[in-house]
């Protein structure tokens, strides 16, 4: 007796386990990352700059010993910056010193990019009062020149810390980006899925968060890069003319005390001033290029062009 094997069973496939899912998503990130070389670059950089700012504070010693007779020494294999005018190693100062300015910038640009979006968006959305009312105070916060606010409020207010400084710098850096994230959101909320959007009353919170920001992305990232750098470039600025307090380890503080006292008079001090001035511009540099990545990552015009 002939049996009849049923052979048109289809067996539903089986979903990727979340794992295999993450593996394949970062996979999928790095090859798109790679396809620039130097945004690749830039992203080992700044991803090495902020290892070793983290963990090498941790491996060197808390209170670096004094000599008298290395005062301004030169460089060496062993101390590649040479010493400073108390005869310290340079090299572990600028390893100790990145802590503080990755945090001052990255939470500087955290909130200034917070506020300029979330106003911003606002603003272009609602329209109407709110709208004038967030205009006139970005018109009144960018007529204040920063520099000279900053120096009035070190004057009369001491910043003991690094996220104190780096609150000021992000309260004191969004009116520029509002005014391009409101000019950025007036465009995109007459496309026909905001009006869709709209019609369906969807509510305000979840058109802006869902359906405008996600599409505005690969903008907010360089502006987020870009309010990082400045915020470095302000901190680095406010310890070089004496209006922070010289307290803790950060390459600004470096610089300072390598113009006032006198290093640029010393054969042997090139290591001291050029230390923290390559640091920053090489974090600098690694933060641009990483970002144009991203942004070709983000944005579906750019990665097919």
């Amino acid at each position: 007796m002939t049996q009849i094997v049923d052979t048109g069973t289809m067996q539903p496939a089986q979903a990727p386990a979340p794992d295999e899912q993450g593996t394949g998503a970062f996979r999928t990130f790095v090859r798109q990352l790679m396809r620039s070389k130097t945004g690749f670059l830039g992203f080992c950089v700044f991803t090495l700059m902020v290892l070793i700012c983290l963990i090498g504070p941790l491996l060197t010693p808390n209170d670096l010993p004094t000599n008298t007779n290395l005062i301004y020494g030169p460089a060496s294999w062993g101390h590649p910056f040479g010493y400073d005018s108390e005869g310290r190693d340079v090299l572990i100062q600028v390893i100790d010193g990145g802590r503080a300015v990755i945090l001052v910038g990255f939470l500087a640009a955290l909130i200034s990019t917070v506020i300029a979006v979330v106003f911003g968006a606002l603003a272009a959305y609602l329209g109407g009062r709110v709208d004038s009312v967030i205009v006139t105070a970005t018109d009144i916060v960018l007529t204040v020149p920063s520099i000279i606010l900053l120096a009035v409020l070190a004057a009369f207010y001491r910043v003991g810390d690094s996220i104190t400084l780096a609150v000021i710098l992000g309260v004191l850096g969004w009116p520029g980006l509002l005014r391009a994230v409101r000019a950025q959101v007036f465009s995109l909320k007459q496309r026909e899925y905001i009006e869709a959007a709209k019609l369906l009353d969807l509510g305000t919170g979840r058109i802006v968060i869902r359906e405008i920001l996600p599409n505005m992305a690969s903008f907010i990232l360089m502006n987020f890069v870009i309010g990082m750098t400045n915020a470095i470039y302000a901190m680095a600025g406010l310890y070089l003319l004496g209006l922070a307090p010289m307290q803790g380890d950060n390459w600004g503080i470096m610089i300072n005390f390598a113009w006032t006292r006198g290093a640029i008079f010393f054969d042997g001090s090139l290591g001291y001033i050029l230390g923290p001035v390559l640091s920053i511009c090489i974090l600098q540099l690694s933060l641009v290029t990483m970002a144009r990545s991203f942004e070709e990552i983000l944005n579906p015009r750019l990665r097919h062009n």
